[in-house]
């Protein structure tokens, strides 16, 4: 699920890069995430971690044991004419 792009946020020509640290489970669900670097704008960062919640990934493994993992994801928001 790509993140919703806020109304306002595109009226007001806001744009960056939001960094989310994920906690994700041996199921690849994601169990927590948080704001690790903000856009500057709150409601870019809240549409990132709306999203990113949503989000399914590959579980790490030790050997062949899915373990509990973490990630830095980057979501970009960047108008486009």
């Amino acid at each position: 699920t790509e993140p919703s792009y806020p109304s306002v946020s595109r009226l007001r020509a806001e744009q960056g890069v939001v960094y989310v640290r994920v906690t994700i489970s041996p199921h690849g669900d994601v169990a927590d995430a948080s704001i690790e670097t903000s856009s500057g704008y709150a409601r870019l960062d809240e549409a990132a971690l709306k999203a990113v919640r949503q989000w399914r990934f590959a579980p790490a493994m030790r050997g062949s044991q899915a373990i509990v993992g973490s990630a830095l994801v980057p979501v970009r928001f960047q108008l486009r004419n």
